[in-house]
């Protein structure tokens, strides 16, 4: 007799299922595709904090060497799992974005080592997040997460400004060439965004930068002494910088690693509500967010910033369709062997601050544009509203005025000036202890996946 209920389900064809092996044929170039979506959102960061510290152009390379290498362990991490670590999904890990408001200005003040020493504790952290995720979910809500999401976009969008302008303390700083070069960049990534399809849409931000970096190169503007000097062949060492523990930068870091496990929730069941046709099941969520903590502890400890499941890949799960691991395990693959040959670093080395910073305008603000979105899943009601003038004007006025920072005893201005930790301290107390909170569901499609989805390319 047949199931009554096997018509509401999605048929498992091999595209559904994510333990299923496509052709090799059809594996390899959807593998391909995954890291060119990612690519330019993996690098970005080293390239920024590598600023930040006054790396050489040699450290800079060694940074891009490192967080491929890591984001390619990482996401065999997720794909394969370890015990209970890893969701076993296709999910595609990279250096986070949503660590950086609070780690520039710690590494500014402290160096890179108290950084990675912070991340290590934080990744440490979200091992535990993840092996009670159900019993503490409830403290993020939908205004707390879109609250920390709009801010971190609104602080990263100086920096991208900066970068489109030649980069701080740059000889010709707000040039016309350099905002010039900027503009292309960002008008290439519109229109591939806008006009692309399949591919194109999804791989616009690489589209701006390749198209850029062409220009740059014809402009005469690049510079490839790096790549010659990098060498061909080289593994990554660990602790090359070494780990400091500083009580300002564990305490910073660990708040965003909060919000932050909670954007993989919401990649997580995007992936499984668009591609399986299902809820994530809990030990994929609870496995999910483990294998951000341990790739986060396992990047500090080979010198690159924290790691995290990347929304932009989740887009195309949905455009093609398919949703087996082992494509994405491929894709895994692929960045483990890019960071053992740091002259493919010498060339993002190579590119100009102009073009980067071209994206960048896109790439921050689209992360504003996820907190704006998470935020609208939720009743805006004066309860919501006040959580969120509260926050936001400590996120956004405290780094405005500094002199408040310098007014505070010891490292403690050093959390205030970011303005992120600020606000995601009064957003967390303030949504716990005001009267009228709404109940928490069941993890649901609707809202879980809205992290992703606001960063996800629709057709």
């Amino acid at each position: 007799m047949s199931n009554p209920e096997q018509g509401l389900r999605p048929s498992r064809t091999i595209n559904q299922d994510p333990d299923a092996m496509p052709p090799l044929s059809k594996a390899i170039p959807l593998g391909i595709q995954h890291i060119m979506a990612m690519f330019a959102g993996n690098v970005t960061p080293p390239i920024i904090i590598a600023g930040v510290i006054g790396a050489t152009t040699g450290e800079q390379i060694f940074l891009i060497q490192v967080a491929l290498f890591v984001a390619g362990i990482a996401t065999l991490v997720q794909t394969i799992g370890i015990g209970p670590v890893g969701a076993r999904l296709p999910i595609v890990q990279g250096t986070s974005f949503g660590f950086l408001p609070v780690a520039l200005p710690l590494a500014g003040t402290f160096g890179l080592p108290a950084v990675l020493g912070a991340s290590l504790v934080a990744g440490c952290l979200q091992v535990g997040l993840g092996a009670f995720l159900k019993k503490i979910r409830h403290w993020f809500s939908p205004v707390v997460t879109g609250i920390v999401v709009l801010l971190i976009g609104i602080t990263l969008m100086p920096v991208g400004l900066n970068y489109a302008a030649g980069g701080i303390g740059s000889d010709n700083f707000a040039s016309p060439t350099n905002l010039g070069l900027a503009f292309f960049v960002l008008v290439v990534t519109i229109g591939a965004h806008q006009f692309g399809r399949g591919f194109l849409k999804a791989a616009s931000i690489l589209i701006g930068l390749a198209s850029g970096y062409l220009l740059a190169i014809l402009l005469g503007m690049v510079d490839f002494a790096s790549v010659g000097d990098a060498a061909w062949f080289s593994v990554p060492k660990p602790l090359q910088y070494g780990l400091e523990f500083q009580l300002t930068a564990i305490i910073g870091m660990t708040l965003i690693m909060f919000v932050v496990g909670l954007e993989t929730i919401g990649n997580i069941s995007a992936i499984t509500i668009g591609g399986a046709g299902r809820q994530a099941k809990d030990r994929e969520l609870s496995g999910g967010v483990m294998a951000d903590g341990v790739a986060t502890s396992f990047a500090a400890i080979f010198n690159t910033l924290p790691n995290t499941a990347y929304a932009q890949n989740v887009g195309l799960i949905t455009l093609t369709g398919v949703v087996s691991r082992h494509v994405v395990t491929i894709g895994g693959i692929l960045l483990i062997c890019m960071g053992l040959f740091p002259k493919l670093g010498g060339l993002v080395a190579a590119m100009p601050h102009a073009v980067l910073g071209g994206a960048g305008v896109v790439m921050f603000g689209m992360i504003a544009s996820a907190g704006l979105k998470i935020i609208q899943e939720c009743k805006l009601d004066q309860r919501a509203m006040l959580i969120i003038a509260v926050s936001l004007s400590l996120g956004i006025g405290l780094p405005a005025v500094e002199a408040i920072s310098e007014t505070m005893p010891g490292q403690a201005g050093l959390l205030l000036k970011s303005g992120l930790v600020p606000a995601a301290v009064a957003a967390l107390l303030l949504d716990a202890i005001l009267p009228g909170k709404p109940k928490r569901e069941p993890i649901e499609a609707d809202e879980t996946a809205t992290a992703a989805d606001a960063m996800t390319p629709k057709q």
